[in-house]
């Protein structure tokens, strides 16, 4: 009998609004043509594409350099455990889904692999040709165990002695052992012996994640020169030494190996009676997923290659050789070696002018109450936040504290601060999300000590993540009540606040406030409340509001008043926003788009897309801050909040969208922070038609200006 075809879910495009008329008004153009989307798995590798061209740039001190590899590292393991994964599933269950550019699993899958090929050859040069050897020429030395002097050897090999050889476990594979389980993103040695009774035999050996990858040998300081460092890397040692392993045996070859397997969780909430639970089962299976990458030294021969491919049960094109060291994303700790010569140099954040010079914690709600402060991470200091917690914990006026919880990280002074003020006899209500991917064993444990405190742990609602940023503090002050809000672009975390780019918005205004109480008891009990005076919620009513916004700009534009879009984002995936930006564009409204990652739409198309820009930056801190701002005829509007323009966040998620009512913050966000990027001509990127990126360069007669330098030198000022 004939397999049956896939059956493939198209975007249901409604007959009123598949055409559209071009600024010529001669030609109807369908918006729902596939060939004005880019897909968007390709658009994310070429935003990894710019990660790793932030490797090759040697205008980047070096171990900056060293970073951005091992992000591409990093981000490309996320994207086979998540993304490559999803694909395969589809494929497996029969019925796959075409995304607006109309492209199939399959598809999807041949065109990763012809994109990702190149470049991996590409970071493999760059780390083995050009970032080695100036790690070298720098004095950090990556050794193979086999370029140590006879003194290095010695330390070497007794650090393996002491450390690695107790840990370490051989698990043989014959007829009698089962091919064992090889842990996600472990790296492994396939080693092959001989002896004369048993002949030869098959063992895999797990490299612990407790041991470092690469092991310090020696380093050395001078008192005219910066320290010197000598490396091995641990696969070299263990190779080195596996005689100690398998005694008696003749060690016929040994090839490092590394799998990536599925990882992303999935989970029937309405069968789950303990959310909790469930999650913690869903990380445990995590390492069990299957395997959707198997990457090896490229020297590895073909019998071990398909012993290890047929008993992981992978395709052949999933299989993917290296020339160097596997795992790039363990690199990140060569960043934490003392050479701050080869680092960008520190810098401290401000403080926004109207919370300079407290002179007690409690100052911060009279502060609030005299304006709004808005504050840009991490130009502007996270301390801030972490001040107006800790105050509410410890302000007697302070009746109850409320917060959403995505990502907040370890040794949170966040969550710190909301224990104390439980232990203070305030009310605290805490929604901690437990879905949010590969920081679910943390929020996991930071919900178990809140609860043990006595905070009122919620985790959200069946079948949404919150993903919202939202705290309310309740204080009674001299006049009565007030509900005192912070929200934001960014999560709580005050590590990543020093790296991510994010606004957050101190302010007491009462319509906003009863936009939270209102969103807060729909999260922690029942409600359906479905209108927000300011507030755009999502899945409520962020979508319907987001839309009319853009036709209110198409209406309002005029030869006299043009109109004027400008978005920052991480990701537009959305069709039906991409669709209302092509509108947007054909009546004439000049749209500016400042998007880090993904971008499905395609721009510059003739009587279609021609008045779009797409900008995309790249730099020492990662964009993440999500505007949304509007002419509106000279009336203008400015919104910020959690929600990137994708389908997940419109329709999927708790998320915020707030606006920024007070003129002068408008104005910084506008004029100041907008300008600041546009201005941008060393890590400013512009898409093309065809999908490609094209790094702007300073025009002749101009200085190279990078807007997140400009930026930690501006402060806040506004």
């Amino acid at each position: 009998m004939a397999t049956p075809s896939p059956k493939i879910k198209k975007e249901a495009a409604p007959e009123a609004a598949v055409a559209s008329r071009s600024p010529n008004g001669q030609e109807n153009v369908d918006l729902y043509n596939p060939d004005y989307y880019f897909n968007r798995e390709l658009s994310w590798l070429e935003f990894n594409r710019r990660v790793l061209e932030e490797a090759q740039d040697k205008r980047h001190p070096l171990l900056e350099r060293i970073k951005f590899i091992s992000i591409f590292g990093s981000n490309l393991d996320e994207f086979f455990m998540t993304r490559v994964a999803g694909l395969k599933q589809q494929i497996n269950a029969g019925v796959v889904h075409a995304p607006p550019d109309g492209m199939t699993p399959i598809q999807q899958l041949v065109a990763i692999r012809r994109l990702l090929h190149p470049m991996l050859r590409a970071v493999r040069d760059c780390f083995k040709h050009d970032l080695w050897p100036a790690l070298k020429k720098t004095g950090i030395y990556l050794h193979n165990f086999s370029e140590l002097n006879v003194k290095q050897q010695e330390k070497a090999n007794k650090f393996f002695m002491d450390e690695v050889f107790p840990v370490l476990t051989p698990l043989a594979f014959d007829p009698g052992r089962p091919f064992p389980h090889i842990s996600n993103l472990s790296l492994n040695l396939a080693v092959r012996v001989y002896s004369p009774e048993q002949g030869e035999h098959f063992a895999r050996l797990k490299v612990p994640s407790s041991l470092p990858r690469l092991v310090l040998i020696s380093e050395s300081k001078s008192k005219v020169e910066f320290k010197r460092y000598h490396f091995v890397w641990i696969e070299q040692l263990i190779i080195a030494n596996l005689s100690h392993l398998f005694p008696g045996l003749e060690i016929l070859e040994a090839y490092p190996f590394r799998v990536t397997r599925n990882a992303d969780i999935e989970i029937q909430e309405d069968e789950a009676s303990d959310l909790l639970q469930t999650i913690e089962a869903g990380i445990r299976q995590r390492r069990f997923g299957p395997v959707v990458r198997l990457t090896i030294d490229h020297t590895m021969p073909r019998h071990i290659k398909d012993l290890l491919a047929r008993n992981l049960q992978l395709d052949p094109k999933d299989v993917f050789p290296v020339d160097g060291p596997l795992g790039l994303s363990d690199m990140m700790s060569l960043y934490n070696v003392d050479r701050y010569d080869l680092k960008d140099p520190p810098f401290v954040p401000a403080t926004p002018p109207p919370l300079r010079n407290l002179t007690v914690r409690e100052d911060i709600f009279a502060a609030i109450r005299q304006q709004d402060i808005l504050m840009h991470h991490p130009f502007d200091s996270f301390m801030p936040v972490v001040d107006f917690l800790r105050a509410a914990a410890r302000d007697p006026q302070v009746m109850a504290i409320k917060q959403t919880l995505y990502r907040v990280g370890r040794d949170s002074p966040i969550v710190q601060a909301l224990m104390e003020a439980r232990e203070n006899d305030k009310e605290v209500a805490v929604l901690v999300e437990l879905k949010a991917r590969f920081d679910e064993e943390s929020n996991i444990g930071w919900a178990r000590a809140l609860e043990r405190v006595g905070v009122h742990v919620v985790y959200g609602l069946l079948g949404l993540k919150t993903h919202s940023k939202m705290t309310m503090v309740v204080r009674k002050d001299h006049d009565g009540m007030r509900r005192y809000l912070h929200m934001g672009t960014g999560n709580y975390n005050a590590i990543t606040a020093q790296i991510y780019t994010d606004l957050g918005l101190f302010t007491c205004n009462e319509s906003l406030a009863v936009d939270a109480t209102n969103l807060f008891n729909r999260l922690t009990g029942y409600s359906n409340q479905s209108r927000y005076n300011k507030l755009l919620v999502a899945p409520v009513n962020l979508r319907q509001e987001m839309v009319a916004l853009i036709e209110r700009e198409i209406k309002r534009h005029t030869a006299k008043q043009p109109g004027r879009i400008i978005f920052k984002m991480n990701a537009l995936v959305d069709g039906e926003m991409i669709r209302e930006l092509y509108k947007a564009s054909q009546a004439g409204v000049k749209v500016d788009l400042i998007i880090r990652g993904i971008c499905c739409l395609r721009p510059n198309l003739p009587g279609l897309s021609e008045n779009i820009r797409v900008v995309s930056i790249v730099g020492r801190f990662l964009e993440h801050t999500r505007i949304f701002y509007f002419q509106n005829g000279g009336d203008e509007e400015v919104y910020i909040g959690s929600a990137d323009l994708m389908p997940r966040n419109l329709n999927g998620r708790i998320e915020t969208v707030f606006p920024i009512e007070e003129p002068r913050l408008r104005a910084f966000i506008r004029y100041k922070m907008f300008n600041t990027y546009f201005q941008d001509n060393t890590q400013a990127r512009l898409l093309q038609p065809d999908g490609t990126y094209r790094r702007l360069t300073p025009q002749k007669g101009k200085i190279p200006f990078n807007s997140q330098d400009a930026l930690i030198q501006y402060g806040n000022s506004y």
